[in-house]
């Protein structure tokens, strides 16, 4: 345990000195950052809601939006279930119901028989069967009315309002570090909460981006003669390019088939990459069921345009050259990095089931008060201090080693806090006060099995190796314990609970690093450079 290479201390070094250079900006003014070096890091711990306010929003989920694009997809499947039985007949979505008229009136027991095969059960659970999602009203002849069950319609608007939750929690606070409170709020509204936001605008466009893709056939029997003319054959949709020129004009237009060849539900992950011809594109990876699809269409459709829509515009018009199989393909255009990046983030969050209203906005002060937060302050620097005191008073001149690297660990939880751009709370300020505490506790037992040796007649140097060795053991095992307990609250808490697991696994990491390299390299070296007889511990 006294060996140190010197790549070992050159490590040590740099790890520190990085750590501080971290987290320096957070001591200094906006005008001194400014003034900095383009290469120096720049970016600081934001305050959360509570200790510096932020932005609040009420959104309204449009709810009657999801409902009309249930009754779509199910008479989407009733009329090809119907066709698949050879029945002819037409039907027209009606409120919250579809209209089916038979060609022949013979065919309605036959129809009905498709019909129920196509019913589902919502709110099914262990003890309870659930409930059909239509209701096939009585009636003779060629008319047959379906209604949404008020089961089906109350289950999709929970459904449609928690999926809306989860897509925005996604794309504002990807990696959970945000701190977000994001709630329902009645039956159809969503409260969202965003500490230390500079702009509300870039909340506002994730918000509002639907950020649904599909990806369609181009049907090119379609002239841009006849686009112009508005002469669309039946099952075909003109759609602008997501390009526009200087009048804001889209700089294209496509005749797109209304057949979905994949859906963008099928999509698990985008993310940027570049192309044959390094410009900005982003690579996109598919389920086994959607890669399925687009290697069966891609095959089937070679030397063929296809259209990849994203919120009603074409963003990218491609051409199928060979079979795309692998489940994967990259999206092309006239994309900035910062155009990639969002568009991967959009895609990864997913699609919003239906569009948000934003019915209230504003921006809040701290929750707490500025007396709170002066109070929590000076109770967090008293203690500090009292148990720098003490460590000191207890082991005398390890006891100052132990402050000093204790010093470095709160520089370095703030720098790694800088460097994921993480939002401190007052529950984040407790997981470091935490992470202190443990802290000074290893250094505890590492003194006081160095102090055990000591009483045992061994030499200082000899003392200080077994010390470390058998102490570092310990030390492991407490804080791999810690560690995944700060893992689990991250990964199923939310809010605060996330910021204090942040807070708490960030402190363990650096902890470990400056109780059992940082103060053992300054002790070691001590050691050997004063050849001390004996310790005053």
């Amino acid at each position: 345990m006294l060996d140190f290479p010197r790549w070992k201390v050159l490590t040590i070094i740099i790890v520190s000195f990085l750590g501080i250079l971290m987290a320096m900006p957070n001591f200094l003014t906006d005008n001194q950052i400014d003034d900095l070096p383009g290469f120096l890091p720049s970016s600081r711990v934001t305050l959360g809601l509570d200790l510096q306010g932020g932005a609040h929003f009420l959104l309204e989920v449009d709810t009657n939006e999801t409902i009309a694009k249930m009754l779509l997809d199910k008479g989407q499947r009733i009329r090809d279930d119907l066709r698949d039985d050879s029945i002819r007949h037409r039907y027209r979505i009606i409120s919250q119901g579809l209209l089916v008229t038979l060609t022949n009136p013979e065919d309605r027991e036959n129809a009905l028989q498709v019909i129920r095969e196509s019913i589902v059960k919502v709110g099914a659970s262990l003890t309870d069967v659930g409930t059909e999602d239509i209701i096939i009203e009585d009636g003779e002849g060629a008319i047959i009315n379906i209604s949404l069950s008020d089961a089906a319609v109350i289950e999709k608007k929970a459904q449609s309002v928690q999926q809306s939750i989860e897509v925005l929690r996604r794309r504002i606070d990807e990696d959970g570090t945000k701190e977000l409170t994001i709630q329902q709020n009645g039956e159809d509204r969503i409260l969202l909460q965003i500490p230390g936001i500079e702009s509300t605008e870039e909340v506002k466009a994730k918000i509002n981006t639907a950020a649904a893709m599909n990806f369609h056939l181009t049907n090119t029997s379609v002239s841009q003669d006849d686009i112009l003319r508005g002469r669309m054959p039946p099952r075909t949709t003109v759609y602008p390019s997501i390009e526009k020129d200087e009048a804001g004009n889209p700089v294209f237009q496509l005749a797109i088939r209304d057949e979905v060849m994949v859906s963008g539900e099928d999509l698990v992950n985008a993310m940027p990459e570049r192309d044959q011809d390094n410009g900005s594109a982003v690579g996109i990876t598919f389920n086994s069921k959607g890669g399925k699809q687009f290697a069966d269409a891609t095959r089937a459709n070679v030397g063929k345009p296809f259209a990849i829509i994203l919120d009603g515009e074409i963003i990218s018009a491609p051409r199928i050259n060979t079979p795309i199989l692998g489940g994967s393909a990259i999206i092309t255009g006239s994309f900035t990095v910062q155009e990639t990046n969002d568009l991967s983030l959009l895609l990864r969050a997913g699609a919003l089931p239906a569009p948000l209203r934003i019915v209230e906005e504003r921006t809040v002060g701290p929750d707490l008060g500025a007396d709170s937060v002066a109070a929590g302050q000076i109770a967090a620097v008293i203690g500090l201090l009292a148990v720098m005191v003490f460590i000191t008073l207890s082991y005398g001149f390890f006891g100052f080693i132990a402050n000093f690297a204790l010093g470095i660990n709160i520089l370095m939880i703030f720098g790694v806090l800088s460097l994921f751009g993480a939002t401190l709370t007052l529950p984040g300020i407790a997981g470091i006060v935490l992470t202190v505490g443990m802290a000074v506790d290893a250094n505890v037992l590492i003194f006081e099995r160095i102090r055990e040796e000591m009483r045992r007649g061994k030499k200082v140097l000899a003392s200080i190796d077994v010390g470390y060795s058998r102490a570092i053991g310990t030390i492991f095992d407490a804080n791999v314990t810690t560690l995944i307990a700060a893992l689990i609250l991250f990964q199923f808490g939310s809010g605060p609970v996330k910021g204090f697991a942040v807070t708490l696994a960030a402190g363990i990491i650096t902890s470990v690093f400056t109780a059992v390299s940082l103060s053992r390299l300054i002790i070691v070296t001590w050691a050997r450079k004063k050849r001390p007889a004996t310790l005053k511990l």
